[in-house]
């Protein structure tokens, strides 16, 4: 079946009209989201931040006990990395976080898994494509609108072209599915195929699907300059992950430019979830408020 336009979805979406764009026009290369009345932030906090709390059983320290701690934090939303759920997961188990999280006053701003598309077509390749659809089933009772996805990256002797199209052909694939459950599917700048910026825009262009975008982490980028990066993706962004820190080629890792990285989804015009993932060596509990007190402060 042919696949959406993205340019006239996001154009429909826009204008209000979006009951008379035709579903099955053909698909055209991604373009920078068109957004309307300025950029707006909503503010939420990583289930990977408390990583260390989560995969310790001694800690006594749960997901729906970091909800709780996003609500005593006064944020917007809370994100549920896929990492930290039970391993038998149900769909009351998923309800009940929900919620949970209603009652505190919070969206679940998303959640995130972890893949590999540029696996070569076999078993590997085929569970994680079901592991991404699995997911989305789980988004869609989460009322979760977003995924963060990756892209993998080349194998041993693979022709660079081939783990482009692969990833390609991933990733649309699981869109396609994705966009029946009413969940974007974000690509995120980690590594991989997506470790240089120019890479992860040739991808990003090349996946047909109104259901895909860019989750900005920032970061991620390791190139002389991440900042400017960053500002070539943050116009296709759908979410972003705020990092506390960034680590520049050929320079220590350096406490980040809160208030570039705004000015930055300012100027793209960004609406929607900006995320805090803390990575610091510092107990989270001590770092992750004063990193949202600057975060806060730059966003504002």
């Amino acid at each position: 079946m042919p696949r959406f336009d993205r340019r006239k979805f996001l154009a429909a979406a826009a204008s209000g009209s979006l009951a008379l764009a035709h579903p099955f026009a053909t698909a055209s290369a991604i373009e920078p989201i068109r957004r309307q009345d300025g950029p707006k932030f909503k503010l939420s906090l990583a289930a990977y931040s408390y990583r260390d709390l989560l995969e310790k059983p001694a800690a006594n320290y749960s997901l729906q006990d970091f909800v709780r701690t996003c609500a005593d934090l006064q944020l917007d939303a809370t994100e549920l990395t896929s990492y930290y759920f039970p391993k038998q997961i149900t769909p009351e188990y998923l309800r009940q976080l929900k919620q949970l999280a209603f009652l505190l006053g919070l969206d679940i701003s998303g959640t995130a898994v972890a893949n590999d598309f540029a696996q070569p077509a076999g078993d590997k390749r085929e569970a994680d494509l079901a592991h991404v659809r699995q997911w989305v089933d789980y988004a869609e009772i989460l009322g979760a609108p977003v995924i963060r996805i990756f892209s993998g990256g080349r194998k041993f002797l693979q022709d660079a072209a081939l783990a482009h199209r692969l990833a390609v052909e991933g990733i649309e694939a699981s869109c396609d599915y994705a966009g029946q459950h009413g969940v974007m599917l974000a690509l995120e700048n980690h590594g991989g195929l997506t470790e240089h910026v120019d890479d992860m825009l040739a991808i990003v262009r090349d996946v047909k699907s109104p259901w895909f975008g860019v989750n900005l982490d920032t970061g991620n980028f390791n190139s002389a300059d991440p900042y400017a990066d960053l500002a070539k993706i943050a116009p296709y962004a759908v979410n972003v992950q705020v990092k506390v820190s960034v680590h520049p080629a050929g320079a220590d890792r350096r406490p980040a430019d809160f208030k570039r990285l705004a000015a930055i989804l300012r100027d793209s015009g960004y609406r929607g979830y900006v995320v805090l993932e803390y990575e610091e060596p510092q107990d989270p509990r001590q770092g992750v408020p004063k990193s949202l007190e600057e975060l806060r402060a730059a966003l504002a």
